[in-house]
Order: C-alpha cells, then structure tokens, then sequence
C-alpha cells in the first residue's frame, strides 16, 4: 500500500476539488437548486470520511507468526495491503462517479448541453 498519509491527503484532495467545483456551479449558474447541490457537498463529506476510515486498517498477523520464513510474511502482507488499497480505489471511484451524474443531473440544460458538445 502507498503511503497511508499521502492516501489520505489524496482523497482530501479530491473530495475538496469537487466541493470547490459544487460551489462554483453554484455561483456561476443561474437555476442551480443550491440546497440540492448543498445536499452533494454532504455527500462528498461523507465519501471522505468514509474512504479515509478504510484507510486505517492492519494486517491481521505479525511476523513472529512466520518464524520458519519472514519472505512468506512480507509477500502475504503486500498483498493484503495491495488488495486493500484496489477495493479502497474501487470505492472512491464508484463515489465520484455517482457523485458527477449527480452533480451534472443539477445543471441547467443549456449548460449540460453546452458540455456535452464541448466534450465531443
């Protein structure tokens, strides 16, 4: 596994970009339900919060449990971790992406039509 710090600054990253993209949106255009994107905001909180606490975990054995062979330990314990780290990145990601439609559901049809040819 990364760094568990710089994971967690990462995640905190993330999430506040799409916090200072929410509240952009809500400024710069008209017809906005800002209590729903208010509602989003609360919703990337909590993807943080959650995605921070998987973060925390620790393998389940210790080295001394591997007293014939510390290679054996060391191998289990990457893989436990890479895993860990995939199922957390699978997380975010399935976050963010609901997190997107919903904050694109909320724009105003003219811009969500101006986006659509701007990505084209």
């Amino acid at each position: 596994m990364a760094n568990k710090r710089n994971l967690k600054k990462n995640i905190a990253y993330i999430c506040s970009d799409i916090v200072g993209e929410c509240i952009f949106a809500q400024q710069a255009f008209e017809g906005i339900d800002v209590d729903k994107m208010d509602e989003v905001i609360v919703k990337v909180a909590l993807l943080q919060d959650a995605a921070i606490k998987k973060i925390s975990v620790n393998y389940d054995k210790q080295e001394k449990d591997f007293k014939s062979n510390k290679a054996v330990y060391r191998k289990g314990r990457r893989a436990y971790f890479k895993a860990v780290e995939k199922a957390i990145a699978e997380f975010v990601n399935e976050g963010v992406d609901a997190i997107v439609r919903e904050m694109n559901a909320l724009l105003p049809a003219a811009q969500r039509e101006a986006n659509k040819q701007a990505v084209q």
